[in-house]
């Protein structure tokens, strides 16, 4: 059963509007972007840019907020008070649904970034802070994040929409988590491999974590980092592999 006007069983996302050179093109292969919104990456114009050019290709737009930290892209734990980060959120979304407005567009979902994507996940605090932003900026926007994790339920139970997101581009380790950049093997570099975890995804299948257990995880979305330098590469070849399901 198709799912979505490119023809592909699961939605496939991309992170954008962070300096990427392949934006445009990913855009023509993916049918969700989660677009920095001023934590980690972007401003008024790159996110502008990057809006304009998904409502042309027809792409649910999806805001990327992260810890309010672009010395580190967003990428390292920060300790910020609960007011400080539930500020920045409020900003970051509602930059991103203001740009939508004067543009046309709806804005779709939100997909935190990075550490704060990590930490919220399987942190009761920081996903609640993030679901109360998202409620109070719109209680319609759904929430996407790692799937299976404790976020998960916690989101539904507060109303919101859910949609559980798998990797095609990172290892994961046995508790679901995404195996740390650091980690050897933690990024997938080879194409046969990322079609491979998408296969096993679609299919249902446990795949095998980065320490060896075996892991089962249902997902609605599959994610390619933009900034990956094979992210092109892996977009087109899965894009392809999903057309012919």
């Amino acid at each position: 059963m198709k799912l979505n006007p490119k023809g592909y069983p699961i939605d496939l996302n991309a992170d954008l509007g962070e300096g990427g050179t392949n934006d445009e093109a990913l855009l023509q292969l993916i049918t969700s972007a989660n677009i920095a919104c001023g934590g980690h990456a972007g401003d008024q114009s790159s996110m502008q840019t990057t809006v304009k050019i998904a409502l042309a290709s027809g792409v649910n737009i999806g805001a990327h907020p992260s810890f309010p930290d672009r010395e580190n892209f967003g990428r390292q734990p920060m300790i910020i008070s609960d007011q400080e980060l539930s500020t920045s959120l409020n900003q970051q979304i509602g930059s991103l649904k203001a740009v939508c407005s004067s543009l046309g567009a709806k804005l779709f979902h939100v997909k935190p970034h990075g550490a704060l994507y990590n930490q919220a996940a399987f942190s009761e605090r920081l996903g609640q802070i993030l679901i109360n932003a998202i409620k109070r900026i719109d209680p319609s926007l759904k929430l996407m994040i790692l799937a299976a994790s404790p976020l998960v339920p916690l989101a539904r139970q507060h109303g919101l929409t859910v949609i559980e997101e798998a990797f095609a581009d990172r290892t994961y380790l046995a508790d679901g988590s995404l195996a740390p950049r650091t980690m050897p093997g933690a990024i997938i570099e080879d194409d046969n491999q990322s079609i491979k975890q998408v296969e096993q995804v679609l299919a249902n299948r446990p795949l095998t974590t980065l320490d060896g257990s075996m892991l089962q995880l249902k997902a609605d979305s599959i994610c390619l980092h933009g900034d990956n330098e094979h992210a092109l590469r892996f977009a087109q070849k899965i894009a392809e592999y999903l057309k012919n399901k």
